[in-house]
């Protein structure tokens, strides 16, 4: 995973508790303090997985990454079908998709995490769009 693949937050925290960080980051349990929050993080979300999966079976998520070229909504569009992308993770439009076809081809798009677009798309989509 590279810095471009990477989302940032930003968090408020308790000087006691930063301060137990860096301490544990000074005797080296981690690397830094971004180290000690993303494991965190992951054993948060580990200690949840069933009902992750449950949720994304029951919602019918996509859980993870969903890209679409013009060529796949294409095919929708040849198929008269329509898309509701739901997605847990990063879904990403391709810069080859015209907003037309875009439009044609997309009834709604709901993410949770990242949502990826080229600024035309964004703005044609605008009203089909509900991300966090």
């Amino acid at each position: 995973m590279t810095a471009s693949d990477l989302e940032k937050i930003t968090i408020n925290i308790a000087p006691v508790d930063l301060g137990q960080i860096d301490l544990l980051v000074r005797e080296g349990f981690y690397q830094n303090r971004s180290d000690f929050i993303r494991t965190a993080i992951r054993n948060q979300i580990s200690s949840h997985a069933e009902s992750v999966r449950q949720t994304v079976s029951r919602r019918e998520l996509v859980l993870g990454l969903q890209h679409y070229s013009a060529r796949d909504l294409e095919r929708v569009r040849e198929a008269g079908e329509k898309l509701e992308i739901k997605v847990v993770g990063l879904a990403s439009l391709a810069d080859d998709i015209d907003p037309e076809l875009a439009l044609d081809t997309i009834e709604s798009i709901t993410v949770l995490g990242t949502f990826r677009a080229p600024r035309a798309l964004k703005d044609a989509l605008a009203g089909r769009i509900r991300s966090t």
